[in-house]
């Protein structure tokens, strides 16, 4: 009995220990009236639906769904429109939107995640990004049918007019009603998984999809069924919200709500609904005190971002078989080998690539004196994006080190650089040098994480710390070293006018052959095989004397020093430091690019970002939508291992025929191709 009690309050410490911890951090360092606590416990409730939603998904498929948060601001924002512009009912308008929200739900899964039901984790994760791109502009389409202007619209609940005095604040009728809601619904899925015939198998699908389809279960109808449930929560939540701070019309709300579902998950350990609930209340309570008592509105998401990385590592490494599987999962990348030995010195092949080499080396001296200013600036930006996108191939490529904050070190550079530029004037070749080593160290620190935790854990915390260094760590309204003046280029090495578009499309330009000759170098050495080898298997690198602390650090310094490399040339280029640039929005976005141009190759960053960048500002027309989240999905669905895979997969194909038609053996290249 006393063994059952101890099992019992330990398993209560792990459910509600992160929100006791987040409400303890409130109560000590952050009071507030208990007005403003019950209204940041309300809007935490109605995040946690959407979380809720999340952790249905995650059972489902084992990914985060970041289009999550979509996928119910979609069909809210029609319910919306319906009852404020076209004078529907607010059930009606509430019905219709639950409807469609439904619907979408469903039509989702089965017209692309279905598809990516046998494609690595990770590539599947992405799709959802590509998906919740796709919804954002969906959601301005929608707006624009009514031509609303960009505000915040708020509906209230009719038949209840009675209110609620908590100083300092009166809250109406509303408030009970997403208690009385929001509550019902979260217990309501808390019965369907844990008391019904469908619930029961959709719990046994997400343990092993390929046992439960043997045992008879339905596990794709199953997941279609989740995916619906899903959006209708976020449907709910967001609907809930609009009734008492209104929904943005015009703007896009997605990341602003997913990264507070996103830090529930994580602290409810991906599947423990009531600590996923819990802490989704207490991260919103202490949201709230912090704006309330903090001079600036920027503390509160320093605030949240050190209080989510600190409960992760104080809950430690994943220690469950399924948190080390889906971690492995977050782990794959398909590695592109080079030209085989025996076929190198083949005339033919060695003619050819040094056409191609010829060919793009051509390219790139001639394309700046082929564009007017602004492209030229553009084409150098891809250039720079290109770079960030090769720090993420580095981290996540090679050493299987998830990170969605990487644009957080490439702002550490921008910042250093733009200092050293602003007050001491100072030679381009010494800003860089101080950049790369300054990302380098922070980078280390924001890899000490990696050491306990990993996966979808190790992501939320770079996520964090991307989100507390653009709001708080290179705030300059707090930290008065932080210059965001402009500045005037120096010449390079006192002799190389900088002043020009081409002038910095060419130190681009060398910069990316740098790291590019850098890191293959690296690629070849001790270090990048030891990288490799920790990816694959951590186990079975520790037992050959490899040390996986010291590795995963030094691939968080290398991407760091990479990142932060990037970040200097991206200040010169814009002759500036500017915070916005460097959001959370943009780290998934360059996560993006890397994915969809190829983890297992450093040309992969290139191609992501020459597709993700270039195509947004250079393709004519509607052909522009390739870039676009339709885009990524596209490519996610058809090539899942990137451009850079389908590059290298062409290149050795021809190869292939080459080795045929001169009858030579290459083992690799047999390994690969067709059975004949």
């Amino acid at each position: 009995m006393d063994r059952l009690r101890a099992l019992r309050s330990h398993a209560a410490v792990g459910t509600f220990g992160p929100a006791v911890v987040i409400l303890a951090v409130q109560r000590v360092f952050f009071g507030a009236p208990a007005g403003i606590l019950v209204s940041g416990a309300t809007i935490g409730l109605l995040t946690a639906l959407i979380a809720v939603g999340m952790a249905l998904v995650y059972r489902a498929n084992r990914i985060v769904n970041f289009a999550q948060a979509d996928l119910g601001y979609v069909p809210g924002l029609l319910g919306v429109m319906l009852v404020v512009f076209s004078g529907f009912n607010y059930f009606l308008g509430f019905f219709i939107g639950l409807l469609v929200s439904i619907a979408l739900g469903a039509l989702v899964e089965l017209a692309i995640i279905r598809r990516f039901f046998r494609a690595p984790r990770l590539i599947l994760t992405v799709a959802t990004i590509g998906l919740a791109q796709l919804a954002a502009a969906g959601s301005f389409l929608l707006a624009g049918l009514w031509d609303a202007p960009s505000a915040s619209q708020r509906i209230d609940t009719p038949g209840l007019h009675f209110t609620i005095k908590i100083w300092p604040l009166v809250l109406e009728a509303d408030y009970v009603v997403a208690w009385v809601v929001g509550l019902a619904a979260i217990f309501g899925v808390g019965f369907f998984l844990q008391r019904t015939a469908i619930g029961s198998a959709i719990r046994a699908a997400a343990d092993n999809a390929d046992r439960a389809s043997l045992l008879g279960v339905p596990v794709r109808r199953l997941h279609t069924i989740v995916w619906a449930v899903a959006a209708a929560l976020s449907f709910l939540g967001l609907w809930l919200r609009a009734s008492i701070i209104g929904l943005p019309i015009g703007t896009s709300l997605g990341l602003l709500v997913l990264v507070r579902a996103l830090a529930a998950l994580m602290l409810g350990r991906t599947t423990n609904l009531p600590a996923i609930v819990t802490s989704a209340i207490a991260l919103w309570v202490l949201e709230s005190a912090v704006t309330f008592s903090a001079d600036s509105t920027a503390t509160a998401p320093a605030v949240l971002a050190l209080v989510v990385i600190v409960t992760l590592l104080i809950r430690g490494r994943a220690g469950t078989r399924s948190e080390r599987d889906e971690s492995s999962s977050w782990q794959a990348a398909e590695e592109v080998r080079p030209v085989p030995p025996e076929l190198r010195k083949v005339r033919e092949v060695q003619v050819v690539r040094l056409l191609v080499g010829i060919a793009v080396v051509a390219g790139v001296v001639v394309l700046p004196h082929l564009l007017n200013t602004e492209n030229s600036l553009k084409a150098s930006a891809v250039g720079i994006y290109a770079i960030v996108g090769i720090s993420v191939i580095v981290l996540t490529g090679w050493a299987g080190q998830v990170s969605l904050g990487q644009m957080g070190f490439v702002a550490w550079g921008s910042a250093v650089t733009a200092k050293m530029s602003t007050q001491w004037s100072a030679d381009l070749l010494v800003s860089l040098l101080v950049a790369t080593v300054v990302g380098a160290l922070v980078a280390v620190v924001v890899g000490l994480p990696a050491l306990r935790i990993r996966g979808l854990y190790l992501a939320v915390t770079t996520l964090a710390f991307s989100l507390a260094t653009v709001e708080y760590l290179l705030n300059d309204e707090f930290f008065g070293w932080v210059d965001t003046s402009r500045f005037e280029r120096v010449p390079l090495l006192g002799r190389i006018d900088l002043s020009s578009p081409t002038s910095i499309y060419y130190v681009v330009v060398a910069g990316l052959v740098v790291v590019v000759v850098a890191l293959r170098g690296i690629r070849r050495s001790r270090t990048g095989r030891v990288l490799v080898a920790l990816r694959e298997n951590e186990l079975a690198a520790q037992s050959f004397g490899v040390s996986p602390a010291r590795a995963k650090l030094t691939a968080f310094a290398i991407s760091g020093a990479v990142a932060a490399f990037a970040g200097g040339l991206l200040a010169y280029h814009q002759q500036a430091f500017d915070p916005i640039t460097y959001s959370p929005e943009a780290s998934i976005a360059v996560f993006t690019v890397a994915v969809v141009g190829g983890l297992g190759t450093l040309v992969g960053g290139v191609f992501g970002a020459l597709y993700f960048l270039g195509g947004r500002w250079f393709l004519p027309g509607d052909w522009a939508i390739l870039s676009t989240g339709l885009g990524v999905l596209l490519v996610l669905l058809v090539l899942p291992s990137g451009l850079g895979g389908l590059a290298f997969g062409l290149r050795d194909r021809w190869l292939r025929a080459v080795a045929k038609r001169r009858g030579i053996a290459s083992p690799s290249l047999l390994a690969d191709g067709p059975v004949e």
